[in-house]
């Protein structure tokens, strides 16, 4: 079977030289202007790269449409009279809702339609990375045939059985996780300080938050915007989460024990009781990666990201440990501090009494609350300029420390994870 991949960004890229490997013929294209450097990329290769999706959609007996959700409608459209009769077609946004709908109005009716979600970013292999697979339209032979396309990627396969169970999950597991650490950042970034240079962040719970943080900032901001902004999913949790926030933190200023105490305690009962795999991370290696050699003496932390982080899971009625069977490296990590914070008493207590009483630490929760507006606001209004300019400020403001971060992560990622 030809491979067609509408879309040589990064991800586009990476599964076409895997299926290349595999013995595939695969096409390839992507915006005009990039022609002729993609000839150059793939030069030796037996990748071959066409100059239109037209044409890349008249080879194709797989079309995987490697595009940004916010362009997926207009490039669908554009290209679907070139689409062969009894194609399997497939998408790669991380947002199934708009990309089902574009398919669905323009393709033919006798296409199939197999898509996919890759959980991991472009600079992992797909090898042993997680895959999504949501078969829509399709018979169980066709079928059959798709799915030994995505083995031969060597990827972890997960069968979705809906395009919506997607947008569902990873409302949570992404579009709520990425805002939580954005908000991080930009509260760093308005506060004009780097967390690893204060006391207050230099626990291995804090380490994980700041080198997920400039994970994130290290990509592209278009990928968390489309993420948060189009499935239609997210804004309901992204309320809950600032809703969440907001309430804590009015009963942290107002100094209400009992109130805070038992919506904590509630939450936690929620979240962490019963039957299920824990993650347990480890704490040596949550201290081993940092940014900084000396941050100062010790500080108690109030963790106010992550008490609304289980106070938002608890008030949706969202167990976040079923949503581990489409986990990201944020949302495991982020799940994996919220449970470390949680299953340790005196941790959960200094931080109780921090939240309530540590007038040192307020001004950066007061930062936090209002990054946490701006971010839901943003997300709410379904402004995608204004997203992507917050985002790009916030990344401009750690742009000496990106890489690093970036990294750090993968190391801790690997190490977490083992």
């Amino acid at each position: 079977m030809n491979i067609g991949i509408i879309g040589m960004g990064d991800m586009g890229s990476l599964c076409a030289r895997k299926w290349a490997q595999k013995g595939y013929s695969v096409y390839g294209c992507d915006l005009p202007e990039r022609y002729g450097s993609l000839l150059n990329i793939f030069s030796g290769t037996s990748v071959t790269i066409l100059q239109t999706a037209r044409a890349v959609a008249r080879k194709a007996d797989f079309l995987l449409y490697s595009v940004e959700a916010v362009n997926i409608k207009a490039v669908v459209a554009a290209t679907a009279d070139s689409v062969k009769c009894g194609a399997i077609v497939a998408g790669q946004t991380s947002v199934k809702s708009p990309e089902i709908e574009a398919f669905e109005a323009y393709l033919h009716d006798d296409v199939n339609i197999v898509t996919c979600h890759s959980l991991h970013g472009p600079a992992f292999s797909t090898e042993g990375q997680k895959l999504v697979v949501v078969p829509h339209k399709v018979n169980k032979e066709v079928y059959a045939r798709a799915m030994e396309i995505y083995k031969a990627l060597d990827s972890e396969i997960i069968e979705i059985d809906s395009y919506v169970q997607h947008d569902q999950i990873m409302a949570d597991t992404q579009a709520v996780t990425h805002m939580g650490f954005e908000s991080m950042g930009t509260a760093w970034k308005n506060a004009g300080f780097y967390p690893w240079d204060h006391g207050a962040y230099s626990t291995g719970i804090d380490n994980v938050k700041i080198l997920t943080t400039l994970r994130i900032f290290s990509y592209k901001a278009h990928v968390y915007a489309g993420l948060a902004i189009l499935n239609p999913y997210a804004r309901k949790l992204v309320r809950q989460y600032a809703k969440s926030e907001s309430e804590l933190f009015k009963m942290m200023i107002c100094e209400q024990e009992e109130e805070f105490r038992q919506r904590i305690k509630a939450a936690s009962y929620f979240v962490f009781h019963g039957e299920r795999e824990f993650i347990t991370l480890d704490h040596e290696v949550m201290m081993d990666f940092k940014m900084a050699e000396e941050a100062g003496d010790h500080r108690p932390n109030s963790h106010l990201s992550l008490l609304a982080m289980v106070d938002a899971w608890y008030q949706a009625g969202v167990n976040p440990y079923e949503n581990l069977i489409c986990q990201t490296p944020p949302f495991r990590l982020r799940l994996g501090i919220a449970e470390y914070l949680f299953k340790n008493e005196a941790l959960l207590e200094e931080t109780i009494r921090a939240a309530l009483y540590d007038k040192s630490i307020r001004a950066d929760d007061l930062e936090f609350h209002s990054a946490v507006r701006e971010w839901a606001s943003i997300i709410e209004y379904g402004d995608m300029d204004g997203y992507l300019a917050h985002f790009n400020q916030v990344k401009d403001f750690f742009a000496n420390r990106l890489q690093e971060g970036a990294r750090q992560s993968a190391k801790l990622i690997e190490r977490l994870t083992q």
